[in-house]
Order: structure tokens, then C-alpha cells, then sequence
């Protein structure tokens, strides 16, 4: 803790394990609302990821009010605001999301607006801009593993207009409960399960390095980041097995958990702009940019990386690793965690492979420096910083 003082707050519930999404519908009747809005992706509906859903609701007695899968890549602004009318249009009760980052987030955009009483969300953007308003029950169900947005009180949505990702922060945002089913995840492709799988680590690794940092979200962070060691690599390679997709899971909503309280940094603050400005999607901006955001970091955060030797490699690697080395051989892994999955899956370790030209680094480099997250990064950056970052990474 780099202060004397800090808050923590978690109040989602989590349902995880067998049978989760069965579990759903007695919540839902608990909360006294019976007409979800269903909100999803159409390649969810596609693969049937959906149906698994709706089945286990329309069993528990919960039949949809209506149900959307037009929902973008990114959460957008204008998307926000015409579910949020659908909401109204067809008198839902709650708001039960499935999908990845982009579907909870652009839940939460449409939660916002429902509370909140509003149509344009823009005056609402940054840090504990909301009150509580009114009460509009939310179930998250990831289908990735990394975003972690079923446990964070963070939302980013795209301005249409600017196309720049504009960042949500309050406890009000924060979902009424999250299920983590294996069911969700178990046929997810070999690299989007490393893409998302890296930004959890990422999550974790920044927030046990910001410097809102405390007891409790260092401890959420050091489990997802052993979790995250003993399988991310089995989860990638046979995504079949259970144990392996569930961890995955639970150290997603971990680390989602920890840096919602302690916040993120600079590469979370580059990830975004490179998402707006180079549309990169957000899990491979993560992985390219994490060792360039340590290496910058390595000298404000050399004691923390070297702690984090020890969930990220295990008792034994840390234990023959003289301390001076720690720090320097957490990122040495992080570098091979990257090229191994490069080799499995081809997730790219470069922009240039994600299709980042030179001549937008100057754009990305001024975005980023504005993203909120570069307010907490343990050590300050300019645009030259970010530039010297994005040629290293290129």
C-alpha cells in the first residue's frame, strides 16, 4: 500500500462451477424481476453459446422479455442508447449479458443510462461521476476469460463520434452477480483464449503495481496471477478440460476484482488508444505491450516485480533466483510466456503484426497520455515516453 489510506469494495456476487447458469433463475426471482433483457453477440448465437443460456433460464421458469445480438466489436455510444429504448420499448426488469468484454460493457453502458435517467452517457465519462439511481438488476456471464468486466466496477465505450474509448469508473457499475459456467468458455479458439488470457495477467500485474495499490487487491492479483501460471497454457492447448477453463475463469473475475480497485497503468493506457485509433483488439494490445510497460515501470516497481517472481513462476524458480535478479527474470518470463504462445497460436508479439503503422504512433501517443489510466501509472510518461514504447513494441 504506497498510501495510508484506500477502499476495496467487491459486491458482485459470484456463481461459478457446475451447473452455474442453472443457478441463474432463483437469483433473478430473488431480486423480484422476472423479464430480462437479454443482451449477446451473434456469434454467440451462432455457436449456440447462446442457447445454452436461454435454455437454462426458460428451465428455471425466466422466459426473455426480448433478446439482442447486435451488439458491436467495440461498445459504442449509439449502441448504448438504442438498447437502453429497447429496454423502455418492450418493459424489461433486469438485464441478464452474455458475451465478452464489448457485450458487459456495453450492458453496463445501458445500465447507466437506465439509472441514471439520461440519453447522452459523454458528461457521465471518468471517475465516481455516478449516484446510484435507479435500481436495474444486472447478471453478467463472461464467455471470454481476461476482460474481467463481470467483476469490475469499469466500463469502456467508444464515442462514435471522436472515436475515442471513453472510460466509465464507480462502484454503481459493478454487476448484481457474475456466473462462471465452463460451459461458456470451453469451445473458445485457441487465440482468443491466450489474447484474453494475457490481458487478465496484465490486469493483475498492473494492479499490483499502481500506485492505488493495497492489501486486498494484491492479494486478488497475486492468486489470478498463479492461477493464470498453472493454466493458461493447458487452456490454450486443449481447451476441452474443465479445471483448466473454471481457473481460467476465476482468474479472470480476480484480477478484473483487483485492478477495479487499485486501477491499472500504462499499458492499459496505450491498449486503449491503440484499440481507438488502430482498432487493435484489446487482449493482443495487451500481450504486446506488457514486457515495454514493465521495462518502463522497472524502475519504480522493481520490488513489486520482484514479489511477483513467485505466483508467476513458481517456489522454485524463485527460490534460486538471487534477489537482485527477481525483478528483471519476472519479465524474462513474461517475454517466453508471449513467445510460447506465439508458437502455439500465432498471437502476435509486435504492432506490426496487429497492423499498427509508424505514422500512427503520434496519434496513439497523445491519446494515450489522456486515458485515466495513465493518471495512476506508478511512474509519469509524456508523448515522447509513449512514443519511445510504441517503437520498441513495433
Amino acid at each position: 500500500m504506497r498510501h495510508g489510506y484506500y477502499e476495496f469494495q467487491h459486491r458482485t456476487k459470484i456463481m461459478a462451477g457446475d451447473l452455474a447458469l442453472e443457478k441463474i433463475p432463483a437469483e433473478l426471482k430473488s431480486m423480484e424481476v422476472r423479464h430480462p433483457m437479454i443482451l449477446s453477440d451473434r456469434g454467440l448465437e451462432q455457436t449456440g453459446t447462446l442457447k445454452i443460456v436461454l435454455h437454462a433460464l426458460e428451465e428455471g421458469g425466466i422466459r426473455p422479455q426480448c433478446i439482442d445480438t447486435d451488439i458491436p466489436r467495440d461498445s459504442s455510444l449509439s449502441s448504448v442508447k438504442r438498447l437502453a429504448g429497447e429496454y423502455r420499448e418492450k418493459k424489461c426488469d433486469c438485464i441478464v449479458a452474455v458475451g465478452g468484454g464489448s457485450v458487459l460493457d456495453t450492458a453496463k453502458g445501458v445500465r447507466m443510462v437506465l439509472s441514471q435517467n439520461t440519453k447522452d452517457l459523454t458528461h457521465l465519462a471518468g471517475c465516481e461521476s455516478l449516484k446510484k439511481g435507479k435500481e436495474i438488476p444486472f447478471a453478467a456471464i463472461p464467455t471470454t476469460a481476461g476482460t474481467g468486466s463481470e467483476s469490475t466496477l469499469v466500463a469502456v465505450i467508444k464515442n462514435d463520434k471522436s472515436k475515442i474509448k471513453m472510460e466509465y469508473i464507480s462502484y454503481y457499475l459493478q454487476p448484481d452477480i457474475a456466473v462462471l459456467d465452463v460451459r461458456m468458455t470451453q469451445t473458445l479458439p485457441k487465440r482468443l483464449t491466450a489474447s484474453t488470457g494475457m490481458d487478465a495477467l496484465c490486469h493483475a500485474i498492473e494492479a499490483y503495481t499502481c500506485i492505488q495499490k493495497n492489501p486486498l487487491s494484491d492479494a486478488y492479483a497475486f492468486a489470478a496471477i498463479e492461477m493464470i501460471r498453472d493454466h493458461l497454457f493447458t487452456a490454450v492447448q486443449w481447451g476441452g478440460k474443465k479445471e483448466s477453463r473454471l481457473a481460467m475463469a476465476n482468474a479472470s473475475m480476480m484480477a478484473g476484482a483487483a485492478f477495479s480497485n487499485s486501477m491499472v497503468g500504462i499499458i492499459h493506457a496505450i491498449g486503449h488508444a491503440l484499440g481507438g485509433v488502430c482498432h487493435v483488439p484489446h487482449g493482443d494490445a495487451m500481450n504486446i505491450l506488457l514486457p515495454h510497460g514493465m521495462k518502463y515501470n522497472y524502475k519504480v516497481c522493481r520490488e513489486d516485480y520482484a514479489k511477483l517472481l513467485l505466483p508467476l513462476a513458481g517456489p522454485e524458480v524463485y527460490a534460486k533466483t538471487p534477489e537482485k535478479e527477481r525483478a528483471k527474470e519476472t519479465i524474462r518470463i513474461v517475454i517466453n510466456m508471449r513467445k510460447k504462445l506465439h508458437r502455439i497460436c500465432g498471437l502476435p508479439t509486435h504492432l506490426r503484426e496487429a497492423g499498427v503503422k509508424p505514422e500512427d504512433f503520434e496519434k496513439v501517443a497523445e491519446t494515450a497520455i489522456n486515458d485515466g489510466a495513465m493518471i495512476v501509472n506508478p511512474r509519469a510518461a509524456g508523448i515522447e515516453d509513449v512514443l519511445k514504447i510504441l517503437a520498441k513494441a513495433y
